[in-house]
């Protein structure tokens, strides 16, 4: 059949959306010509929208009546990234002509999706990126791409916000750290964040912002109170929208953080980014590792580490193997990268 318009359904979180998004620029290469719409929650879109190989968003919460909205749309291929009963049988009601979706162990999907595939992804040693792109099977595509293939899948513009800006130029390196992860990945020890902070502290010019949102931040308040206070950290928890915070992730100098959204943006975005993770099989950089053309991963594994056999632990040996000095390390090679361009721009 003839494609003119495909719409990809991701509607949990901003680091699985993230992960989603070099489907489009692949399928954008395969199919010239293609519309791709994307549809997401609401506080996810306005990053969506930055992305160049996306013609349109549409928000979930905007859909009373998806079925309704399906059946007047132009959609030909409509593509569940993630499961959801109700809009894959609004879908299927509104006879969406291909409606690819996992089946594997979901009977909602076989009803509803007329090109099922089928595979496991806790199991899997593939990355959540490269797993997506079994996803276009049904359109004749039996690709899967290397991990080094997909930064460059990556395409967004990001604008700059000139009060961000402003807050960011009376420093020469300002560095990102986000310590929580809303619950959705291990975390580094927020006393090894005010370690951190402290050593690089000795940096002249290397300012740090902190991250998170703002119930995070009351969080950091009462228990790294001294993390917030240092006399080289500013704590912006809950000050951005999710569309400021990547304008400021991407005109900052560096990020850290364990597995979670922002880690993934700021990797896509291709800013320095460090992630920290835990050798757990379903948590471990080949699985959630940070992608881009300049992110790196750093996993200290501890044999039969208790916290990562425990589901909702905060944080676990592996992560506590991570020292404070690896990670300044990584930094400090940063700052010294930013010098040298800093100092040729000042020869010109």
């Amino acid at each position: 059949m003839a494609i003119s318009h495909i719409l990809i359904c991701r509607t949990d979180n901003i680091g699985d959306v993230i992960l989603t998004l070099p489907l489009t620029a692949y399928i954008k290469q395969r199919f010239p010509g293609v519309k791709i719409s994307f549809l997401c929650r609401a506080y996810a879109a306005s990053v969506v929208r930055y992305c160049s190989t996306v013609d349109a968003v549409i928000e979930m919460e905007s859909l009373a009546d998806p079925a309704a909205y399906f059946a007047e749309s132009d959609i030909d291929v409509i593509l569940f990234a993630q499961l959801d009963k109700r809009l894959a049988a609004a879908a299927h009601k509104a006879r969406i002509p291909v409606r690819i979706g996992n089946a594997y162990r979901t009977w909602f999907n076989w009803w509803h999706c007329n090109r099922p595939v089928h595979f496991t992804r806790g199991g899997s040693d593939s990355h959540e990126a490269q797993l997506n792109f079994k996803y276009l099977r049904p359109l004749g595509i039996d690709y899967i791409p290397e991990l080094a293939a997909i930064p460059a899948m990556y395409h967004f513009k990001i604008p700059h916000d000139p009060v961000l800006d402003q807050m960011l130029r009376p420093y020469r390196f300002n560095l990102i750290i986000h310590p929580k992860s809303n619950g959705h990945g291990r975390e580094w020890p927020s006393d090894y964040f005010v370690q951190l902070a402290k050593s690089l502290g000795k940096q002249q010019g290397l300012h740090v912002w902190v991250t998170g949102s703002a119930a995070e931040g009351r969080w950091l308040a009462d228990n790294a109170p001294e993390l917030l206070q240092l006399p080289n950290v500013s704590n912006v928890c809950g000050k951005f929208t999710l569309a400021e915070l990547a304008c400021f992730i991407n005109a900052a100098d560096g990020l850290i953080a364990s597995g979670t959204g922002p880690l993934h943006m700021s990797a896509a975005f291709g800013q320095r980014t460090i992630g920290l993770f835990p050798g757990a099989r379903s948590m471990h950089p080949g699985r959630w590792g940070a992608l881009g053309i300049r992110a790196r991963s750093l996993c200290q594994p501890v044999v039969d580490c208790n916290g990562c056999k425990t589901k909702h632990a905060l944080t676990c040996d592996c992560m506590r193997n991570i020292s404070p000095d690896l990670v300044e390390k990584n930094v400090l090679e940063w700052v010294g990268q930013k010098r040298t361009v800093d100092d040729q721009i000042d020869i010109k």
